[in-house]
């Protein structure tokens, strides 16, 4: 084992790193939970002044169809609509950018990648997940990022004052940290883009001081580094990189305020942050506006449920699980809800609250949904196999846990299956 895995397993290992993977890399740059993050952008055009604090592409009414495309996860609308600007726009880095921001959150949708849940463990670092990404997918990605690089750094080179081509770089970079992190769990490298793409924001504010997207960027690496011991930024090779908290929320505050293509996002990664520190009540207020003001995403609603649940009221996250769940019954009201997730986080919730009979039926609902990812479908039924052993319903029990450790396919499940086989389940 490499030492620098060797520090990596070391520091998963602690509690008192809650959510280290998120602050280390896949929220160095964008976020998604949602996000996760899926989650970006502001709804309304921006008025004339703000105009001229943001690159041109971005007050496209296209570029506007698509983004709100985006808000209900329908990331086919999204894409075509954004196709169609790239193919009118190939020289602007920005059109590039929004194809980008499309293909790799649609991936990790798929992927069951931006259930906020699975960053809430540390054993997210040591995860034995293998992600298996459509080679045309990740080729997709390298291109559009490549491509976004190409084109800024001639901008770049022929005017250094370029801010949008600045801001345009850094926004590839934090996209393509986050896909390698939840992906491939490229700490380092993620880390180090994440690192570029905070120095991209940072020139682009130098050149223009309200340039508020930019803003983003900075914020999350400063509270992402605040966050982190001195050895861990020692291994991902920032340990000269400062961080501050408060500033860093301050400065996601301000580019939620008044950003253009990062207004929602940074919202997403505000609550995301809040809810990291146990902020609980700040954090519920920045999740409920977004699921009030988009219903229609499934993400943004299901992570109020998380959060809810995460602040210790059960029976009120309970209730909105059901609600998504009920609302994910009418037709057309969501676009492809990934429901394992919400059925998941209910069961979690039962969990929580001593429902055990509840919690073992919904885990096991949520192994059955027909688009869950084969490593979340392990996770539900080993946790099933744990309820049936608190009801000391040890053939059901086992069951599971031989359906979890089974042979191919994921196997981030396996051990703990294989522990539970030979002793039951004793725990809460």
């Amino acid at each position: 084992m490499s030492s620098r895995n060797f520090y990596f397993e070391k520091f998963a290992s602690l509690r008192s790193f809650p959510l280290l993977a998120f602050v280390v890399a896949s929220l160095l740059a964008i976020a998604s939970v949602g996000a996760p993050q899926p989650l970006q952008a502001q709804s309304r055009p921006q008025s004339a002044p703000n105009s001229l604090h943001t690159a041109p592409l971005n007050l496209d009414p296209t570029v506007h169809e698509g983004y709100q495309q985006f808000y209900i996860l329908d990331y086919e609308g999204a894409l075509s609509r954004f196709e169609s600007v790239l193919a009118a726009h190939p020289q602007d880095p920005m059109a590039s950018n929004y194809v980008l921001m499309v293909t790799v959150f649609r991936e990790l949708y798929h992927q069951d990648l931006l259930d906020t849940t699975y960053y809430a463990h540390d054993s997210f670092l040591t995860s034995k997940r293998s992600v298996l990404v459509p080679q045309a997918t990740r080729d997709r990605i390298e291109s559009l990022t490549n491509t976004v690089s190409t084109l800024c750094d001639q901008r770049i080179k022929a005017n250094p004052a370029d801010k949008d081509a600045w801001f345009a770089r850094g926004y590839a970079r934090g996209m393509h940290a986050a896909f390698i992190t939840l992906v491939d769990h490229s700490y380092v490298s993620a880390a180090r883009q994440g690192l570029a793409a905070r120095n991209d924001s940072e020139q682009t504010l130098k050149i223009d001081p309200d340039y508020a997207d930019a803003k983003m960027a900075i914020g999350i690496q400063q509270f992402a580094v605040a966050s982190l011991p001195r050895l861990l930024r020692i291994m991902v090779g920032i340990a000269g990189v400062s961080g501050n908290r408060e500033k860093g929320l301050q400065l996601l505050r301000e580019a939620a305020a008044h950003g253009t293509i990062t207004a929602v996002e940074s919202r997403t990664t505000l609550s995301l942050f809040l809810r990291h520190d146990a902020r609980y009540a700040e954090a519920l207020v920045v999740q409920h506006g977004l699921a009030s003001e988009y219903p229609r995403d499934y993400l943004f609603r299901l992570e109020e449920a998380n959060l809810t649940k995460d602040s210790g009221n059960g029976p009120a996250a309970i209730a909105i699980y059901k609600a998504v769940l009920a609302d994910a019954r009418k037709p057309g009201y969501f676009i492809d809800p990934r429901l394992q997730m919400a059925w998941f986080g209910l069961a979690d919730t039962e969990r929580g609250q001593n429902q055990i009979r509840d919690a073992a039926q919904h885990y096991l609902v949520a192994a059955d949904q027909p688009k869950c990812s084969d490593w979340l479908r392990r996770r539900a039924q080993l946790n099933a196999g744990q309820m049936y052993d608190l009801l000391h319903d040890r053939p059901l029990a086992i069951r599971n846990y031989q359906l979890a450790a089974a042979g191919g396919g994921d196997q981030s499940q396996a051990d703990a299956a294989r522990k539970y086989l030979k002793s039951p389940y004793t725990d809460k």
